[in-house]
C-alpha cells in the first residue's frame, strides 16, 4: 500500500516541478493571482469550513474559528499581496574597493525555491495549511498540502475545493492518514513546513533529511508565562484564562505554566479563574467553548491531571456552571488549574495541549528566569508586569521563538513580525519578510567587468609579487 501512495505523491510533485520548471521565469502577476485565488478559496466558503471544523471537533465555535482560521487566513494573503513587490526586489550589495570603480556588480536576488511541501496539524486546520500558502506563493512556488487526518472532514473539503481553485500543478491538497504523512514527508521537495509536536518534528526532519530538504519546522513546547509582583493580578488572569481556554487549549503557543510570586499564588490563581467564570458561565452546552478534538487526546489530558493529583498536587477545577462532566461525552472538559506541582510530574515534562494550567511559586523572579533556561527553549514567553528593568531582565536572560508583554499569544497575529521556534520549540520561521524569504532561494549574482580582475588581485599564476601584495592588502 504504501509503494502505491509513494508512486502517487512522486507524480504529482515530478508533475508539479515540471510546471515550475517550464513557466519561470514567472510574472510577479501570476503569483498575485494565485493568493488572489486561495483567499477567495477561503472567503467564498468561510461558513462550510467553519461547520466542517465544527464537526471534526464535536463542538468549536463557528465565530471562533470564523477569527482564527478563516479571516486569520484571509489577512496573511492581504499582507502578502501589498508587501511582496518590495519583497521580491533584488538587493544591490557593495563590491570590495577598487572593484566598483572597476565597473564590478554584486547583487542578491529572492528567487523560487520550486515545489514547498506543507504539513499542517489539526488545532487550526485551515489557518496553518492556508497561512504558510500564502507565503509560499508570494515567493512563487508551487505547493503540496497534507492537512491533519484527525480534522478529517475539514480536510477533505480543502482538497475538493483546492481542486476546483487550482490546476493541480500549482497547488494540491493530498489527504490519508499517518502512512500518507510518512510518505508525503520522504518526498524529495524544494523546502518543506512542517506544524505540530516536537517529536513528530523529529521524525519529519529525519524524513526530510534522506533528500536533504530544507525544512521549517512549527512546533510547540512549554511556553511559559512569568508574573511580576507589579502585575495586575486581575487583568493578567482574564488574559491568561482568555489565551487558555480559547480552541480549549489546543494551541502551539497557549500559556503552558505560570510562575508567580509565592505569597501572590492566591491573588493569581483567583484571577485566573473569575476571567474563565466571566467569559464562560457554563461549559457543557456552551457553543464558545470548544471540544478536545479526539477521545485519544482527552484521555491523555484527563491521564496528566490524575498523574498529578497521585503525585501530590493541588487540583482546582474551574467549572463556574457547577455542572457534571462525569457523564458528558462530548470531551468537554473545564479548567484544571494545579498547585504544588513538581518536575517529577508528566504535566511538568510534556507540552500540555489543553485546557490543564500548572502554577510554580518564586521568591525572586530569577528563579523563574533560570527554570526557563534549565529547560527546553519554548515557542513563546510571557510577562506580566509594570516594573520595565524586571521586564527587560526576564527577556535578556531567556530565550524563546517569541514574546507577548502583558498578555498572551498576541505577537502570532502581527503580520510584520516572524513566527516561529528555537531549537525544540521549532527552526525557522514564516509571517512578514522571514517567510518570504524562507521560501526563496538568497542567490548570489557577481558582474565581472571587463578588466582583468584576477590579473590585478594577482590570483594569477605564476604567484609573485602582485599576489604578496594583495594578501597583504586584504589583512592590513
Amino acid at each position: 500500500m504504501a509503494d502505491n501512495h509513494n508512486a502517487k505523491l512522486d507524480a504529482l510533485l515530478k508533475h508539479q516541478r515540471d510546471a515550475f520548471t517550464a513557466s519561470r521565469p514567472e510574472s510577479m502577476s501570476v503569483r498575485k493571482d494565485r493568493i488572489k485565488r486561495a483567499m477567495a478559496l477561503v472567503k467564498e466558503n468561510g461558513d462550510a469550513f467553519c461547520k466542517a471544523m465544527a464537526a471534526d471537533f464535536g463542538n468549536r465555535s463557528m465565530h471562533q474559528s470564523m477569527l482564527t482560521d478563516v479571516a486569520a487566513t484571509v489577512g496573511a494573503g492581504k499582507h502578502a499581496l501589498k508587501n511582496m513587490d518590495k519583497w521580491a526586489k533584488s538587493e544591490r550589495r557593495p563590491v570590495q574597493f577598487p572593484l566598483g570603480l572597476l565597473g564590478a556588480k554584486a547583487e542578491v536576488r529572492y528567487e523560487p525555491k520550486g515545489v514547498i511541501g506543507i504539513l499542517s496539524p489539526w488545532n487550526f486546520p485551515l489557518q496553518l495549511a492556508f497561512g504558510p500558502l500564502m507565503q509560499v506563493l508570494a515567493a512563487g512556488n508551487r505547493a503540496m498540502i497534507k492537512p491533519s487526518e484527525f480534522t478529517e472532514r475539514t480536510s477533505e473539503l480543502m482538497a475538493e475545493l483546492t481542486s476546483e481553485f487550482f490546476a493541480e500543478d500549482e497547488v494540491a491538497v493530498v489527504t490519508g492518514g499517518p502512512e500518507v504523512a510518512a510518505a508525503f514527508s520522504e518526498l524529495p521537495f524544494d523546502h518543506l513546513v512542517f506544524t505540530g509536536s516536537t517529536p513528530t518534528g523529529r521524525l519529519v526532519m529525519q524524513a526530510a533529511a534522506k533528500n536533504l530538504v530544507p525544512v521549517t519546522l512549527e512546533l510547540g513546547g512549554k511556553s511559559p508565562v512569568i508574573m511580576g509582583r507589579s502585575a495586575n493580578f486581575e487583568k493578567a488572569g482574564e488574559r491568561i484564562a482568555l489565551g487558555k481556554m480559547m480552541n480549549a487549549g489546543q494551541i502551539c503557543l497557549a500559556p503552558d505554566y505560570m510562575y508567580v510570586p509565592e505569597d501572590k499564588q492566591d491573588e493569581a490563581v483567583a484571577g485566573v479563574s473569575n476571567g474563565v467564570s466571566a467569559m464562560y458561565p457554563t461549559l457543557l452546552e456552551n457553543d464558545d467553548y470548544a471540544s478536545i478534538v479526539s477521545d485519544r487526546h482527552f484521555e491523555r489530558l484527563q491521564g496528566l491531571v490524575e498523574d498529578a493529583r497521585d503525585k501530590g498536587a493541588e487540583v482546582i477545577e474551574v467549572n463556574p456552571g457547577g455542572e457534571d462532566f462525569s457523564s458528558a461525552n462530548q470531551r468537554k472538559m473545564p479548567l484544571n488549574i494545579l498547585k504544588n506541582v513538581t518536575d517529577e510530574m508528566k504535566v511538568m515534562q510534556e507540552e500540555i495541549f489543553g485546557p490543564v494550567l500548572p502554577v510554580m511559586t518564586y521568591n525572586s523572579v530569577d528563579q523563574a528566569v533560570d527554570y526557563v533556561n534549565e529547560h527546553d527553549r519554548p515557542l513563546g514567553l510571557y510577562y506580566f508586569g509594570e516594573d520595565k528593568s524586571e521586564q527587560e531582565r526576564v527577556l535578556t536572560r531567556t530565550i524563546s521563538g517569541g514574546v507577548t508583554t502583558n498578555d498572551v499569544i498576541f505577537h502570532v497575529s502581527m503580520e510584520d513580525l516572524p513566527f516561529g521556534g528555537v531549537g525544540p520549540s521549532g527552526m525557522g520561521s514564516y509571517h512578514a519578510i522571514e517567510g518570504f524569504k524562507e521560501f526563496s532561494h538568497a542567490r548570489a549574482v557577481y558582474h565581472q567587468p571587463k578588466i582583468d580582475i584576477a590579473g590585478l588581485g594577482g590570483f594569477k599564476p605564476p604567484y609573485g609579487k602582485a599576489t604578496e601584495k594583495a594578501a597583504a592588502g586584504i589583512m592590513k
